[in-house]
């Protein structure tokens, strides 16, 4: 009888966790976008001064990928960061539920989109890092034209996030071999394709290590089968956030030579070069709280160890 009732209780409680998590987004969609972000800024003071894992993680990725720093250079560096990480989280209400071209209308400048212009019929592969503002990037992306996006499907509040990411007209596909071939149907029709470049495979087939900040990362090599596979060019695009709520930039540049090159070493290091020249913009708006060198290429123990 108790194993029976387990799954219901777990239903009940995503089902209750999803209706407060969308109460709360719709609450906080209701702030200008000025208001979120200070918000964020306030989010970010408490992850600085109270010890947590985002905390610890953001400086030993800051450490390892900017050596050249001090230790205080470092930790200012960190300070700055979780500021921003904090506003990443605090404006995703005003990005997702506010009307598709209000939200748009807070980008402001651009620079590079003529990048993003489709050529000889064939699609795009756009790759946005988690970099400022991305899920508005991937917005804007959605409204062009034809839109298929790589989804990793979430434990709660997955409905909230497929509709929000859908709502520019964007198709979601999942992280399977299913949804990698429909990824591939939609380059050969001529689409756009939207992929979250810098998360670490959860497999090593299909992904090699390279240099990331002359760091080894794992890296995937599904950008460079889709590239070789279909003709497409590649492109990176991300949304810098401006400063005191003033909107966002829009940012689009031309993917590494070598993206689609044979050797997979060389191909996924064209991709982290890609990322780091995005990086580079705005640093700070980096989401350096990710553990990105979880695997270690000698199979040794990860750095994200030790006190918070």
């Amino acid at each position: 009888m108790v194993r029976s009732d387990r799954p219901l209780a777990v239903q009940f409680r995503h089902t209750v966790s999803e209706q407060l998590l969308a109460f709360f987004l719709k609450l906080l969609a209701r702030l200008p976008l000025w208001a979120a972000q200070g918000l964020g800024r306030v989010v970010g003071f408490f992850l600085i001064h109270v010890p947590n894992k985002q905390r610890r993680n953001a400086l030993i990725n800051i450490r390892l990928c900017y050596p050249q720093l001090s230790e205080a250079q470092a930790i200012a560096f960190r300070n700055r960061s979780l500021r921003e990480y904090g506003k990443t989280f605090a404006e995703i209400a005003y990005l997702w539920q506010r009307p598709v071209d209000q939200v748009l209308r807070k980008i402001v400048h651009t620079s590079g989109l003529e990048h993003l212009h489709r050529k000889d019929g064939r699609g795009l592969i756009v790759l946005s890092p988690h970099l400022g503002a991305w899920e508005l990037a991937g917005l804007y992306l959605s409204t062009l034209g034809p839109t298929t996006t790589l989804y990793k499907p979430q434990p709660v509040g997955d409905p909230l996030v497929r509709t929000a990411r859908a709502r520019g007209g964007a198709e979601l596909v999942p992280t399977d071999h299913r949804g990698v071939r429909r990824l591939l149907q939609s380059l050969r029709q001529g689409h756009y394709l939207g992929i979250l470049p810098d998360q670490e495979p959860k497999q090593e087939r299909g992904s090699v290590f390279a240099p990331f900040f002359g760091v080894p990362a794992l890296t995937m090599l599904l950008v460079n089968r889709l590239a070789r596979r279909t003709g497409a060019r590649v492109v990176f695009l991300f949304a810098e956030r401006l400063p005191w709520g003033r909107g966002y930039a829009l940012h689009c540049l031309p993917a590494p030579e070598g993206i689609d090159a044979e050797d997979d070493l060389q191909a996924a290091t064209a991709l982290n070069r890609g990322i780091e020249q995005c990086v580079q913009r705005c640093p700070e708006q980096y989401i350096w709280a990710y553990k990105r060198f979880r695997t270690r290429p000698d199979g040794g123990r990860h750095p994200y160890r030790g006190p918070l």
